[in-house]
């Protein structure tokens, strides 16, 4: 018995070793294709952990600029500011895409975001489309809050408006080119007896400005679609001493595109890394002031390259 059964294990090990070879092939065949569905299978690369600002030689002054066509897009997710008065209870834009580009002494971030309507026209009851960009104003070991700062933990912010865009485009400071279905008589100040540019007529056309002649900002003329701005907390902005950022946006064919340009801070250097905040304003939503979509502070690494810091004066 115990003979027949080493004859039987004997024929088991021959017939084995006859077919090692096609079972090592098989073997190697299903492996290769194991890799191919794995390939397949493998989920596509996920969205950049920091923004990047690539150095050029020269920050660029508009979204078209082929300079971005190079640098990579972060896709910043945006939240409702509805922390304080005024709170937006209503989501409107969920994401802004942000592409950044650094010349040693300059950064210039480009804001793309999708916006249905065309909000650019200033007077009451009318909200302007905008977009922002905030920096801490000095280096620290951990952040302020990104609601605008905290008390004696400042930010700067670069704020441009559709409205100032529009009038530094070509559009007239008039009544008639802000209230197309107005009809107009006569200014005093317009009057021909009134030599133009003289003293009469200036003084006549303050009494008819009266913003202007208090000396607010706001009321223009604009010199730049931008402004540099201030804050240490929700209530605090303030305009900045120091205007030092410019700006352009264009419309798109889904929205806004706008850069927004300003020095490097001090304390920010090639191949360093930093923080920085967004918010975007819809005015067809009403959004205005603290009502907006805001972001989280997100990482921003500089890439290396030449530096000449630009200088300028203390804290705002």
């Amino acid at each position: 018995m115990k003979g027949e059964f080493r004859e039987l294990a004997r024929a088991v090990q021959c017939r084995a070793r006859r077919r090692a070879p096609a079972l090592r092939g098989c073997a190697v065949g299903a492996w290769f294709l194991a890799g191919i569905f794995a390939a397949c299978e493998r989920p596509p690369a996920g969205p950049p952990a920091e923004i990047t600002a690539v150095y050029r030689p020269a920050v660029p002054d508009g979204p078209e600029d082929s300079a971005w066509q190079t640098a990579p897009a972060f896709p910043a997710t945006l939240i409702l500011q509805d922390m304080v008065e005024p709170r937006l209870l209503e989501k409107s834009t969920p994401e802004v895409r942000v592409q950044a580009i650094a010349d040693g002494k300059r950064i210039a971030f480009r804001l793309e975001w999708a916006d249905e309507t065309r909000d650019d026209l200033p007077g009451v009851g009318r909200f302007s489309d905008g977009c922002a960009v905030q920096l801490p104003a000095r280096f620290e070991r951990d952040v302020p809050a990104p609601q605008m700062g905290e008390p004696g933990r400042p930010v700067e912010i670069t704020y441009w408006r559709a409205a100032w865009q529009a009038a530094l485009d070509g559009r007239e400071d008039s009544i008639k080119a802000l209230y197309p279905g107005a009809a107009v008589d006569h200014y005093p100040f317009q009057a021909p007896s009134l030599k133009p540019g003289s003293d009469a007529q200036r003084e006549m056309e303050l009494r008819y400005a009266l913003a202007r002649a208090l000396g607010n900002p706001m009321a223009g003329p604009r010199q730049r679609a931008v402004e540099d701005l201030v804050a240490e907390g929700p209530g605090t902005l303030r305009r900045s001493s120091q205007q030092f950022s410019t700006g352009r946006g264009v419309r798109t064919a889904t929205g806004w595109a706008a850069v927004l340009s300003r020095p490097l801070p001090a304390w920010l250097k090639p191949g360093g890394r930093a923080q920085v905040a967004f918010a975007v304003w819809q005015g067809s939503h009403e959004e205005t002031g603290g009502r907006k979509m805001r972001s989280v502070w997100f990482p921003l690494h500089l890439q290396g390259g030449p530096q000449a810091p630009e200088k300028r004066g203390g804290n705002p």
